[in-house]
């Protein structure tokens, strides 16, 4: 895996989640296009994108429940993943991260490598010391969680929709300790 050195991942301020909502878009779109498994099923247009990142993501970064971590090269957005932090009261210690994706163009350079850790250390400068998050069984993500110190919990059957195809697929419940 060859790395790439100008990256420069960080999180965004909700402004800017709102501002680059069309580069976000194009990221989702490319990633649920090339087969990724987050929780997006064809036909998935670019429309269908950014009305996600506008309704869904961008009032729980407003509301501070939510951190959006991206990846940059020369200026654009290339790669982003998600760190849920609004918990219920039980459970402060405690972040989810969400939909790591990387473009299928900027794919095998340590980008995702690189956002887990930027995530992860965030999530330790919050107070947070236990990460929780699925993966599509088989995933090609799979392998990096391991790698990275996270250890599975179980397998829950017929969990989502292949994006592509009319099946249900399994998803990999995972946890790390900071």
């Amino acid at each position: 895996m060859a790395e790439e050195t100008d990256i420069r991942v960080r999180a965004l301020e909700a402004r800017e989640v709102g501002d680059r909502t069309d580069e976000l878009a194009c990221l989702l779109h490319a990633c649920v296009h090339a087969g990724a498994s987050i929780n997006f099923v064809l036909p998935f247009d670019k429309a269908d994108a950014e009305a996600f990142w506008r309704s869904k993501v961008l009032p729980d970064v407003e509301r501070g429940g939510r951190i959006v971590q991206v990846a940059e090269a020369d200026g654009r957005v290339v790669g982003s993943v998600q760190l849920a932090i609004d918990m219920p009261p039980n459970q402060p210690h405690r972040a989810e991260l969400n939909k790591l994706m990387v473009h299928p163009d900027h794919r095998r350079r340590g980008i995702a490598r690189r956002l887990m850790a930027s995530a992860e250390d965030h999530a330790r400068g919050l107070g947070r010391h236990l990460i929780t998050l699925d993966t599509r069984t088989g995933d090609s993500a799979e392998p990096l969680y391991l790698s990275l110190g996270y250890r599975v919990v179980g397998v829950i059957p017929d969990y989502c929709r292949d994006p592509f195809v009319d099946r249900l697929d399994s998803t990999t419940v995972m946890y790390k300790t900071l």
